[in-house]
């Protein structure tokens, strides 16, 4: 999303954006997915496959392509996302002006000195599930030996442009840089509806959304297993819908593990495949709804009172975004760029260290009608900061610098 932005950003400063990939991609996609009309660049592929697996050796080439087009048609600007780009910079000498964007500095995941330091690195939960046992393991040792290879040293010695997603990234960028890039928080899609006058408090339920893949790193085993029977004793009529993407072995595998929790701590749970809008006003405390599509995600979030983030360190938090343009008041752990960039520290979202914090916010949310229009509205007025054309006219602002 953030680079089908700049293509629209880098043409309305006069350029022809080529997109470049390294598998075959489809940039009519980008409406259905984003509202983004990509459809009229060109493209440019390593391999003309459309390929799932291979995804993160895929980053160790992401430089081939813009090689191809940089030797075909020439320097230019280059916005790229990915820091495997050292093949490239030699083009500066003609001209080429890099503008790099950081959603998280890939340092932290493979240099030594930055393990253990708190930053998401090699404790990180989402590399320890998806590539801490066999096969995995190979898979993700091979791409930490290869990366150096390509993998440019100082951002700000190879770009003229360094941008990143929240306060928050750019200070672990300064640990790990020595300088801390600009940020231009990502924007909202462009096809998501920001309302206007979100449903009264009176007229929802006392339901709590979380929404996010089913992986270890978003923490569902702790909201059920710790905060949802404290919470129940503060407010007894309170539910709880997690929406997820589960496709994958590891994903179902940890859809059955939170399910197994909650039934442990005696949760009255439910998974679903189909429509959680019936179920609301059934017995189940927690509903687990699977691969659910957006509208459906949409109205369960205008029946709601609160969203509930559980990520620690979340470097940025797209979902979070999407549940504030319904209007819904958030709750996020004091970390990362959700707490700095969407929250701003407790101005506009409340968050929480531990159990008991979270579930003080979520008891006055769900019960206090003052409060809950109080941050609603707040919600709504961050959203509005970060909407798509904001975030083109900044990016064409800070493009112009440079080139």
């Amino acid at each position: 999303m953030v680079c089908a932005s700049a293509a629209v950003a880098l043409d309305g400063l006069g350029f022809e954006p080529i997109l470049t990939g390294t598998f075959r991609f489809d940039p009519r996609a980008y409406v259905d997915w984003y509202g983004i009309d990509i459809s009229k660049y060109g493209v440019e592929v390593l391999m003309p496959l459309g390929i799932k697996a291979f995804g993160l050796w895929s980053r160790l080439f992401v430089w081939r392509p813009a090689l191809r087009v940089l030797q075909r048609v020439g320097a230019g600007p280059l916005f790229t996302d990915e820091p495997a780009y050292k093949p490239l910079l030699g083009f500066r000498r003609r001209g080429l002006r890099i503008i790099e964007y950081i959603h998280f500095p890939l340092e932290v995941y493979v240099r030594e000195e930055f393990q253990r330091m708190g930053l998401s690195g090699g404790e990180d939960p989402y590399i320890r599930e998806r590539y801490g046992r066999f096969p995995l393991n190979i898979y993700w040792g091979a791409f930490t030996r290869l990366l150096p290879r390509y993998l440019r040293d100082n951002p700000f010695n190879a770009a003229d442009l360094v941008l990143t997603n929240s306060q928050w990234t750019a200070e672990v960028a300064r640990v790990v840089y020595g300088e801390k890039p600009t940020v231009l928080n990502p924007p909202i899609p462009p096809n998501t509806h920001l309302v206007t006058e979100p449903r009264p408090f009176s007229e929802r339920l006392p339901l709590i959304v979380m929404l996010g893949r089913f992986s270890e790193e978003k923490r569902y085993h702790w909201v059920l297993g710790e905060l949802m029977p404290r919470l129940l004793r503060e407010v007894p009529n309170a539910k709880l819908v997690i929406f997820g993407g589960a496709t994958t072995r590891t994903q179902l595998s940890y859809v059955g593990r939170v399910e197994g929790i909650a039934r442990r701590v005696g949760l009255r749970v439910e998974v679903l495949q189909g429509d959680v809008t019936g179920k609301l006003g059934g017995d189940a405390q927690v509903l687990l709804r699977l691969n659910a599509p957006r509208d459906e995600i949409n109205r369960v979030m205008d029946m709601a009172r609160a969203f509930l983030h559980a990520t620690v360190n979340e470097h940025w938090g797209i979902a979070i975004a999407e549940a504030m343009a319904r209007g819904l008041p958030i709750i996020v752990h004091r970390s990362g760029g959700a707490w700095t960039d969407l929250a701003l520290e407790g101005q506009v979202g409340l968050g929480y260290v531990g159990v008991d914090d979270a579930v003080e916010s979520l008891a006055k949310l769900l019960t206090d009608g003052k409060s809950w229009g109080y941050y609603s509205g707040k919600s709504l007025e961050r959203v509005r900061d970060i909407a798509f054309d904001n975030f083109v006219s900044r990016l064409m602002e800070l493009v112009k610098r440079v080139i």
